[in-house]
């Protein structure tokens, strides 16, 4: 495993959309152990791969609510439903520093695949559905800053 360098807004690769994933092999899950560790390293909740530069849709995410421990992964993810949307803080590695308030669902499932090519679904709650949809817009070239109807002040610990 290695630690990748995260972007940062400004720089043109977050803007591009990324190819959906079609091959299922050793270089793919060099890929996300590599996301992982640079995830867990970053004190971040998720990171997706064009945020490490690679235009393929690959997410990494930690699920909070459950088992902080735990690293979903998810390989050419949609989301498939939410519920009523709700003004929340939100931030990004790639935006360092800025926090703003964005509407996010309370409640979202995605569908995606995991590292072996196998579909399956999987429902968050809270900061995990706003991390669904956050980290799938990276996908598609999108940053929060996008929604942010206001930015805010947030003390860091």
């Amino acid at each position: 495993m290695a630690l990748r360098t995260i972007l940062t807004v400004g720089d043109e690769t977050l803007k591009k959309k990324c190819r959906p994933v079609t091959e299922f092999n050793d270089h793919l899950h060099t890929l996300l152990d590599d996301m992982t560790e640079t995830l867990l390293e970053s004190g971040g909740v998720g990171l997706a791969a064009p945020q490490i530069g690679i235009l393929r849709r690959v997410v990494v995410l930690l699920d909070v609510n459950k088992d902080p421990e735990e690293v979903i992964e998810l390989i050419n993810p949609e989301v498939i439903e939410m519920n009523e949307l709700e003004q929340t803080i939100e931030g990004c590695l790639s935006v360092p520093g800025k926090y703003g308030y964005v509407m996010r669902p309370t409640w979202a499932k995605i569908r995606a695949q995991d590292r072996n090519g196998n579909w399956f679904e999987r429902e968050g709650e809270g900061i995990v559905a706003q991390c669904f949809c956050h980290e799938t817009e990276h996908l598609d070239g999108h940053l929060f800053t996008e929604k942010v109807t206001e930015y805010v002040e947030v003390e860091q610990e």
